[in-house]
């Protein structure tokens, strides 16, 4: 008994700064957030209850459907053309073996560029009427479009910025395919399967649970979507004013780029209305959390199986 003590204590220790950590930085501030998002709370006052009154607002405000729509539109075009992108350039990088570094490098590097930058030089890429991107599509005799000014095409021009720097899954993807075991391949060939069959019947199911792995995280990121839509408004608007404050461009042009973060953030800074915002934040918890949940529930889909 002396020594299943000693070794229970033994683990208790070792795990206890993983716990401790746990505590502190994670369910301490969701349960201060659960308790906060039932009372009106400024940072100045003390917190006064209200019940559910934070809840019953949100089906009454009208900026956070826009923002949420646009979350979801985010979530419905960016995750899956990352994670198709990154299939698809992965495949291409097992195919050409010869300097194969080179291009592993090349299409890792805009993953390694800070957010703010990276977002401020593509922006300037497609600056209508200075950037170069419009300058060539002009030389062969196309208008280029607005862009990142164009309500209509804010957000896909956030698609292509996110495609840009989504070197991190196609190293990932890349690892995955290169450690499916040659032989597999081998028996498919004498079976008579063409390269369709073998990606279809091996590659992917083999490396289904990285592709379920790269769907959860880039839906939980895109869910968060914040720096990159904020500055690209900025950027756009040409009032690079995010930095110094509360930003006035956040959505521009006309409320497109206005995410769910971007709304959550102006309630609790701008308004003051720390409630609301923790309110708003619980919410975005629960559907991240159930989310996962479901993809992690419908993971035969992704093995090739049955739901």
């Amino acid at each position: 008994m002396r020594y299943a003590a000693r070794r229970r204590l033994a683990v208790i220790s070792f795990v206890a700064p993983a716990l401790l950590g746990i505590t502190i930085f994670f369910v301490y501030p969701l349960v201060a957030s659960v308790f906060l998002s039932f009372t009106k709370f400024d940072l100045l006052n003390t917190p006064r209850w209200v019940g559910f009154d934070n809840y019953a607002y949100m089906f009454e405000d009208a900026s956070l459907r826009k923002a949420a729509y646009n979350t979801a539109w985010l979530v419905a075009v960016m995750v899956p053309a990352k994670v198709v992108g990154a299939l698809l350039t992965g495949f291409l990088l097992t195919k050409y073996r010869k300097a194969s570094g080179f291009y592993r490098t090349i299409f890792y590097l805009p993953y390694l560029a800070p957010p703010v930058a990276a977002t401020i030089a593509f922006v300037a890429l497609f600056k209508p009427g200075t950037g170069p991107v419009n300058a060539i599509l002009e030389s062969v005799g196309i208008d280029g479009p607005l862009w990142f000014n164009d309500p209509d095409l804010s957000k896909p021009s956030l698609t292509l910025l996110l495609l840009w720097g989504m070197g991190d899954l196609v190293v990932i993807f890349l690892a995955a395919m290169l450690d499916v075991p040659t032989a597999l391949y081998e028996a498919a060939e004498l079976d008579g399967a063409n390269a369709w069959h073998k990606v279809r019947h091996i590659t992917l199911p083999t490396i289904s649970p990285v592709i379920l792995f790269a769907v959860i995280t880039t839906t939980i990121a895109t869910l968060q979507y914040f720096t990159q839509a904020a500055v690209a408004a900025s950027v756009a608007s040409d009032q690079a004013t995010t930095g110094g404050g509360i930003s006035s461009t956040f959505g521009y042009p006309q409320e497109s780029t206005f995410t769910y973060p971007l709304w959550l953030y102006v309630v609790g800074f701008r308004y003051g209305a720390m409630g609301y915002a923790n309110a708003l934040a619980v919410v975005l918890f629960l559907v991240a959390f159930s989310v996962t949940v479901i993809l992690l529930r419908r993971n035969k889909a992704f093995l090739g199986g049955a739901s």
